[in-house]
């Protein structure tokens, strides 16, 4: 099966954050320690602060704040204050897309076109893109800022994500599929993101996950 190519543009994209919380991370045993977790966070920051200085709409949730899964990751309160103090809390609900609240939140951003990263992949990922890309959205999701439990669930979502017509990303194709062009007046953001948040610093060191 080919997999699709979304037609991502920086004015027909929206970004989805879902369940990036304090305790959650520590659920996702794909990642092999410490190191591993930094460099998904290091991902999600520089997703969202490309997003926030062009102009892509960024909708978080979080799921039971106050239990295990803890707070949503205090950098995207500084990155995206507005889009953090407007968050959907859902109040148990696994599959996101189960609350109105949220589908209300994703579909106000007015783009046909969602780039989707979840932890936990399985859980927190998985359903709602299924839910999206039934619902009519394009969706690629963003493998590096999600991380499942164990590898074999990692492999196992990839293939049931692929099936269903979602495509894989990672970061930095994704920002590069944004700006189109190096001639774009939003390159200097990429730079901005890319080097601000330390990711040409860890191309240097090597060893990435």
């Amino acid at each position: 099966m080919t997999a699709p190519r979304i037609p991502l543009t920086i004015d027909n994209t929206a970004l989805v954050l879902i369940d990036h919380q304090v305790g959650t991370i520590g659920w996702a045993g794909e990642l092999a320690g410490e190191d591993e977790r930094d460099q998904l966070t290091m991902w999600v920051r520089t997703i969202v602060r490309f997003a926030a200085a062009v102009g892509v709409p960024v909708v978080l949730t979080s799921s039971l704040e106050d239990r295990q899964q803890g707070p949503l990751l205090p950098d995207l309160e500084t990155l995206v204050p507005a889009a953090y103090a407007a968050r959907v809390r859902r109040a148990g609900v696994i599959n996101a897309w189960d609350d109105p609240a949220f589908v209300e939140a994703v579909r106000a951003t007015g783009r046909e076109n969602l780039l989707v990263g979840g932890l936990t992949t399985e859980v927190c990922l998985v359903p709602p893109v299924l839910s999206a890309i039934e619902d009519g959205f394009g969706v690629a999701v963003l493998l590096d800022v999600s991380a499942a439990g164990t590898r074999t669930s990692a492999a196992n979502s990839r293939d049931t994500l692929r099936a269903a017509g979602a495509e894989l990303l990672t970061v930095v194709p994704a920002l590069t599929r944004l700006l189109g062009s190096w001639q774009s007046e939003h390159a200097a953001a990429f730079f901005d993101a890319m080097g601000g948040e330390g990711v040409f610093a860890a191309f240097a060191r090597g060893n990435l996950r």
